[in-house]
């Protein structure tokens, strides 16, 4: 049998949050260096998995002590002396995030980056798995089995494979000829037989654009808790975080959708379809590229389009929430600050790490480039009279780069102007490299046009036009958000709020004497004319304080789109190629 790395887990004591770790390395050099990424691929921070990492030792193939010591955060040296060294090591687990690893009394979730040390000359063996589970517990993971192995070709694939371990009974469907698994923590699905026929609806919309699936199988891990949302997404599997509560609407069973459509179509754009700068992965420190915009907005624009294009969103309905990203990105007054391209390079240090600045400062890639991809689709559309659009332009880089190779800083632009038989740099210019304003004209192709119009209310996402209430007045503008019940979150740079002297983390407790919370603090601003003197009382670090702020109008900032009055046949059928609805017919 070929060398391998074989670890064997364990999680006997499942209370402590510590999973048991074995790690044996085959006869190799007299000094071995095991070492813990910082990082784990897809979620763009250095975390510092080693932290959680306790009770190191080592032995020899005899069960003979070896010397150990930890040399920096992340690496153990063990004079070896050329023998194979088994490491045993304890892990505590108790993040219950798609990023971390968590162990307790109803389960064990580990990702493969928090748990399992590794050396760069063995990384590309084979690296097996064994699971101690608790009675009546079960393993899942998307690798190949070997008996009650788990196999992994690389580190690389075993990193990117992350393990439940519980007694779940999973739910299976079918897409495209390949098995799906979805195993469930944390509460029952309220209709799984539905959610098996939507999930397989998308799954089967995906691989008709790309003529089949690029794995053998594949594994949905949801995770239902009291709040938080998020996946992280794998080679033939992810980890998807969701709101118990949000299965029991309709407005979120539409969004835990969007969500599995945005980890599963990952499978092509960033797993195999990757930045040049991340070929090989460096688990050592930060991996920078100025194309993450690319791949995950890109992917942000299909996981709404996707679960369209399966049947389980209407038309007007995928228009609206559009509409609502377009709000959310007009209410960042940081994409006047910062570029496309900079918020994907510096993703490390601004994205995953935001603070109450952060709306002044940054924009989400996720966000910004989930517009510009809707852009760049109907760019496309536009330079080719609807021959090509985003698809095709993915679809040529799944072709060119899916072998893993990686696409270079300027691939992705040099693709589409293939695509479009012209020169782009205009486009990607202004979208990508400049803070000016986005050019929302390329709508009209479609024959749609973007509105704007103040917010409501605080809870006003966008997306629709307002609904007459008699005469509209200026409403008046604060320029906060909140958090809590009474606790300023942000002050937004250059609003009414922001020049009177008003700091985050004021504690609110009246507006002109009268006692108010966050909520019926922005309402009553809401209710009155711009240009108003208010008196707004606040808790500074135990201090009293009295702040007088004159109101400012109310800005602009909720988007929605509206189609042309007197459409052209080419618009209509721009449309239709676009969205698949016909003009006529698309609810």
């Amino acid at each position: 049998m070929p060398e391998a790395v074989h670890y064997r887990v364990s999680m006997r004591r499942p209370h402590s949050h510590l999973f048991e770790v074995e790690a044996t390395f085959p006869a190799g050099p007299d000094t071995l260096e095991a070492l813990l990424p910082v990082w784990t691929p897809g979620s763009y921070l250095v975390r510092e998995f080693a932290r959680h990492v306790q009770d190191v030792s080592a032995t020899g193939p005899g069960g003979e002590p070896l010397p150990v010591r930890r040399v920096d955060k992340r690496t153990w040296r063990v004079q070896a002396g050329g023998v194979a060294v088994t490491l045993r090591y304890r892990v505590y687990a108790n993040e219950l995030t798609v990023r971390t690893s968590h162990l307790d009394g109803s389960h064990g979730y580990f990702n493969g980056a928090t748990l399992f040390l590794y050396t760069e000359a063995t990384r590309g063996l084979e690296h097996l798995v064994t699971v101690e589970a608790p009675e009546g517990w079960k393993a899942f993971a998307a690798l190949e089995r070997r008996g009650e192995l788990f196999v992994a070709p690389d580190y690389d694939e075993l990193v990117d494979s992350p393990f439940e371990v519980g007694p779940h009974t999973p739910l299976t469907f079918t897409a495209a000829g390949v098995p799906h698994e979805v195993v469930v923590w944390g509460d029952t699905v309220p209709d799984a037989g539905r959610l098996c026929f939507d999930l397989q609806r998308i799954c089967e919309a995906q691989a008709k654009m790309f003529g089949g699936l690029p794995m053998r199988r594949y594994l949905f891990l949801v995770y239902l808790t009291d709040k938080g949302r998020g996946g992280l997404e794998h080679k033939a599997s992810t980890a998807l975080l969701f709101p118990r509560a949000g299965l029991q609407n309709a407005r979120g069973w539409e969004d835990f959708l969007t969500l599995a459509a945005h980890e599963y179509f990952h499978l092509w754009n960033i797993k195999r379809v990757k930045p040049k700068a991340l070929v090989p992965f460096d688990y050592s420190q930060e991996n920078y590229t100025s194309l993450l915009w690319a791949f995950e907005g890109a992917t942000s624009y299909y996981d709404n389009l996707f679960v369209l294009r399966a049947g389980l969103m209407g038309a007007n309905r995928y228009l609206t929430r559009l509409g609502e990203t377009l709000s959310a990105l007009h209410a960042t007054p940081g994409r006047k600050v910062q570029t496309l391209a900079e918020a994907s390079l510096v993703s490390w240090v601004k994205h995953y790490r935001p603070d109450e600045h952060s709306p002044n400062s940054a924009i989400s890639y996720y966000l910004k480039g989930e517009v510009v991809a809707a852009l760049l689709d109907l760019e496309l559309r536009r330079a080719t009279n609807d021959a090509r659009g985003l698809d095709d332009l993915i679809r040529l880089l799944w072709q060119r780069h899916g072998d893993e190779s990686g696409v270079p800083e300027d691939g992705v632009e040099a693709a589409a102007s293939e695509l479009a038989g012209k020169d782009l740099s205009a486009f990607f210019d202004r979208a990508v490299r400049s803070t000016e304003e986005l050019d929302y004209s390329v709508f009209s192709h479609v024959g749609l046009e973007v509105n704007f119009r103040p917010r409501e209310s605080s809870s006003d996402k966008g997306g629709v036009p307002v609904r007459p209430r008699g005469e509209v007045k200026p409403k008046g503008w604060l320029g906060v958000t909140t958090k809590g019940s009474s606790t300023l979150a942000t002050v937004l740079d250059g609003s009414p709020a922001q020049e009177a002297g008003l700091y985050v983390d004021d504690e609110l407790v009246a507006l002109d004497g009268w006692r108010v919370d966050a909520a019926g603090l922005l309402s009553r601003c809401d209710e009155k004319p711009p240009g108003d003197k208010v008196l707004i009382t606040v808790f500074r670090r135990d201090r009293l304080l009295e702040v007088p702020v004159v109101l400012g109008q109310k800005p602009a900032d909720a988007a929605w789109l509206s189609r042309v009055d007197k459409p052209t046949d080419t618009q209509k059928a721009a449309y239709q190629a676009w969205l698949g609805a016909p003009w006529e017919d698309s609810g």
